[in-house]
């Protein structure tokens, strides 16, 4: 098992449009059983701890009466049940160090990726995967190095998937369309910019079959905020599910 000493540095990330906010954490990958667990377990304490107002009013917020329990859903989503409850949307991806997991603060779907620069070595097929666009935007973002610009739009792609429940089993990479970033993120206010900062946030749409198969996210409703580790990127993708 996780040891219980084994304490979460929680981010927060909040959306331009007031929407979340996201609390996400990591532990380093090793051989313990019930990481997710531990994961879900303290995300879910420190939006009650700061008193989140979706959740906090509640009643099922006692963890003795409604114990926290992750369940598959269709395609393999994770759910969250508290109780027989439905609780907050989470996400969870893997680095290669790291476990993260992600979970949300009002009623809005999420999904959580992370890529690496390695992961796009020799002939990776990029453009059948991404749009020349968005791929020379990612471009400048990074200043002009190929593998992190791919890892970059790999993590939004993923991250997307994951917010529409179904990964890559019924949408293509190409039919995520990755727009121009903006010009930061609410809440953040170091007075850097994004590019000082490696923090970007941008609007994603959706094409051919998924906008069919996807309705609700149709045009640019879904949002993404993508931070930089180093050589790899860590995305967060936000689709209200008020819309479905």
């Amino acid at each position: 098992m996780v040891k219980d000493n084994q304490k979460l540095t929680v981010q927060t990330v909040n959306f331009l449009h007031g929407e979340g906010p996201v609390v996400y954490a990591s532990l380093p990958s090793g051989p313990w059983a019930g990481q997710r667990h531990h994961l879900i377990c303290g995300l879910w304490d420190h939006l009650l701890a700061v008193k989140n107002p979706f959740w906090l009013s509640r009643p099922y917020v006692n963890r003795d009466a409604f114990p926290i329990q992750v369940v598959q859903g269709s395609l393999g989503r994770p759910q969250l049940l508290l109780g027989e409850h439905q609780g907050p949307a989470i996400s969870f991806c893997e680095s290669s160090q790291n476990v993260w997991a992600a979970l949300c603060g009002d009623a809005c779907d999420i999904g959580i990726d992370v890529a690496e620069s390695h992961e796009f070595q020799g002939k990776y097929p990029f453009y059948r995967v991404f749009h020349p666009l968005e791929l020379r935007h990612a471009l400048k973002l990074v200043g002009e190095d190929l593998k992190k610009a791919a890892a970059l739009l790999w993590s939004v792609k993923e991250a997307v998937a994951k917010a529409l429940g179904c990964a890559f089993h019924l949408v293509d990479p190409q039919q995520i369309v990755v727009y121009p970033s903006t010009s930061g993120v609410a809440g953040e206010t170091t007075g850097r910019s994004a590019k000082e900062s490696g923090a970007y946030d941008f609007p994603v749409g959706l094409s051919g079959k998924a906008v069919k198969r996807f309705p609700m996210a149709a045009g640019r409703s879904l949002r993404v905020h993508s931070v930089s580790h180093g050589k790899m990127w860590l995305s967060i993708a936000l689709l209200n599910r008020q819309s479905q």
